[in-house]
């Protein structure tokens, strides 16, 4: 699928964690996140089909994926997650619409596969504010140690007519993580989609 979104700019974010108030870890925790903003179609109407923004998104997956790689400098994905913000004059649904199931297919073959569901956030809201993308384990939902999150903001974006797409990558689970659950040597089969 090629693109056929108008976009206005790419953002990138990386964090990387040495603690957290504990002993420093041997390897740190990488997190990225990469946002794309995109001029909404339907900015300023109502629309029942939402085609335009789904039938190009495994594009906007593959792309934001990569990306999103490109910044964890050769370590694997272990977490992700997806989200979006509408510009005022648009509606919630134009953002879910652009990380539906073909968007987030196209992601899990872009980090390198992922047996679980993508967990996903998306709101309205004006320029500047921020959105908080959920973060889990990409193979297993259920592993406590991998929920997390990663904080991306533009301050012109989105503009009302615009949608701010993201994806969130990590390397690992919390710094210093320690309430329990699943973990990830213990994870067996394919996690829930």
């Amino acid at each position: 699928m090629s693109n056929s979104f108008s976009i206005r700019k790419w953002i990138s974010h990386i964090e990387e964690i040495n603690h957290d108030g504990g002993e420093p870890l041997a390897i740190p925790l990488i997190k990225a996140a990469v946002g794309v903003v995109i001029k909404n179609p339907f900015a300023g109407t109502h629309s029942q089909d939402q085609s335009a923004l789904i039938d190009p998104s495994p594009w906007l997956g593959t792309e934001l994926g990569r990306r999103a790689i490109a910044l964890l400098g050769g370590r694997d994905v272990q977490s992700y997650g997806k989200g979006g913000i509408v510009g005022l004059a648009g509606e919630q649904e134009n953002a879910v619409a652009c990380v539906t199931s073909v968007f987030g297919n196209a992601l899990r073959d872009a980090v390198g596969g992922g047996e679980a569901w993508i967990s996903s956030v998306t709101k309205i809201a004006a320029a500047g504010a921020p959105i908080d993308i959920p973060l889990a384990h990409k193979d297993a939902l259920y592993v406590r140690s991998h929920y997390d999150s990663i904080t991306l903001s533009s301050a012109d974006s989105p503009k009302p007519d615009e949608i701010l797409i993201v994806v969130a990558v990590a390397t690992g689970g919390r710094v210093h993580e320690r309430v329990g659950g699943v973990k990830v040597d213990e994870i067996q089969g394919g996690g829930l989609r």
